[in-house]
């Protein structure tokens, strides 16, 4: 009986060890690449890659509209001279690509320096599309800092340069809920970016 009771504390120690070690990881080794917007690093940069996030009633949400703030400022400071926005659009009931699209264009920016990207399912596929359908060698991405550590650990994985500047503007409602959740995406993108799977969607758009 001691025996089978030492094998399950065993087995707990590790299922909990492990992904506690792998959160870790993604987020040591990739603080460094977070920079400001106007650091030196920024040079030669192919696009501004701002990552979709929620949308309300048509509207950005307060995440996503600092993201897009934060790309705007970038794009500003000559950065790049292009914008690529990614997120999900799969169906006309949630677009998340037009939205951002519309507010780049309220804000400024020309239609022809913003790509969309409206099979941004998921974090591993934005970048995988940036980086194999978009053929990017250098980008600089844009979403809140507990994000951009598994972003960039996935440009990393997929072998594409990259340096994420944070979109952190103010306090964010939930936000302890989504710092929990994205333990678990860490997990699930280390073992994606070890496995390397194409994108469920691969094919090129560009409007």
């Amino acid at each position: 009986m001691k025996k089978i009771f030492k094998y399950i504390l065993i087995v707990l120690i590790v299922i909990i060890l492990v992904p506690v070690i792998i959160n870790f990881y993604v987020i040591l080794s990739t603080k460094n690449r977070i920079v400001s917007g106007n650091s030196e690093l920024l040079t030669d940069i192919d696009y501004i890659v701002v990552l979709g996030a929620g949308i309300r009633r048509g509207k950005p949400s307060p995440m996503l509209e600092d993201r897009l703030k934060t790309g705007i400022s970038l794009y500003n400071n000559d950065i790049s001279n292009k914008i690529l926005i990614t997120g999900d659009h799969m169906n006309d009931d949630y677009d998340e690509v037009t939205v951002m699209k519309n507010y780049l264009l309220e804000h400024g920016i020309p239609e022809e320096d913003i790509i969309t990207d409206n099979y941004g399912i998921s974090t591993y596929d934005s970048i995988y599309r940036v980086k194999n359908v978009y053929k990017s060698n250098k980008v600089v991405i844009v979403s809140q800092r507990y994000h951009l550590y598994r972003a960039l650990f996935l440009s990393d994985n997929l072998d594409l340069e990259s340096y994420g500047v944070e979109a952190d503007l103010r306090y964010y409602y939930g936000q302890w809920y989504r710092e929990i959740r994205e333990i678990l995406a860490r997990n699930k993108d280390f073992i994606k970016g070890i496995i390397k799977p194409k994108a469920v969607y691969t094919a090129f758009n560009y409007n």
